[in-house]
């Protein structure tokens, strides 16, 4: 499903603060090492997180709160920018504000999710986006269901992931079944995605968590299984 840009007052204003601020700080050294640590993924500014942050205080300054339209442009416009911290950007924005969006910003969620794609920004969009919107609009679970199936490892990677700061709330059913559903893939960051909802997740049922791992142990990968119960 295409997206597109919608207008924003509001977000031509981040965007222009934006774009102004970050690079009056950007460290050329930091940015190399960032971007060979990233696996060369996209180029860097070199902004250290807590910098990055205080940063991210100026430009939002005096800003009204926004709806979702105007998360939705200033998402899809930071995206476009080729620095990986204006990703990181717009990544602490929707978190900042996901309880304004609704079950219709999915579709923009999954766009970020597959496009320049990597661990670093695929992780928080599934924890405090893509979950934040599913645990307000339940009927979501059924995207969720055809997300584990998705061919896109990152896709598919959100699915399992969306849970992750749920808790009680979780879906134990469901996180099961999409760990057992993609068991066997071959690459490192399902098996290790695995592994990490799971170990979370037995931060509050530890016994479940033990029980399930020891039954079908023989389906995981060892990486998956071992961090599942690295804290037990």
């Amino acid at each position: 499903m295409s997206v597109t840009v919608p207008g924003s007052d509001l977000a031509d204003t981040v965007m222009e603060r934006l774009t102004a601020t970050y690079p009056t700080a950007a460290d050329p050294e930091r940015a190399r090492q960032a971007r060979a640590y990233m696996k060369d993924v996209a180029p860097f500014l070199g902004l250290p997180s807590p910098l990055r942050r205080e940063l991210d205080r100026t430009v939002l300054a005096g800003l009204p709160r926004p709806d979702e339209t105007d998360c939705t442009a200033i998402a899809l416009r930071s995206w476009e920018l080729p620095e990986r911290e204006y990703a990181y950007f717009a990544g602490d924005y929707l978190r900042r504000h996901v309880e304004h969006l609704s079950s219709g910003f999915l579709p923009v969620a999954r766009h970020l999710v597959t496009t320049v794609s990597w661990w670093d920004t695929v992780d928080a969009l599934a924890a405090h986006v893509v979950g934040g919107l599913v645990a307000a609009d339940p009927k979501l679970r059924a995207e969720m269901d055809a997300w584990i199936e998705d061919e896109n490892l990152w896709v598919a990677r959100t699915a399992l992931l969306h849970q992750l700061r749920y808790k009680d709330a979780t879906d134990t059913e469901r996180l099961f079944a999409y760990c057992l559903r993609q068991s066997g893939h071959p690459d490192f960051f399902i098996r290790k995605a695995i592994g990490w909802c799971l170990r979370e997740y037995a931060k509050t049922d530890p016994d479940a968590v033990r029980g399930f791992v020891g039954r079908e142990r023989g389906r995981f990968a060892p990486l998956s299984a071992r961090e599942a119960l690295k804290n037990l």
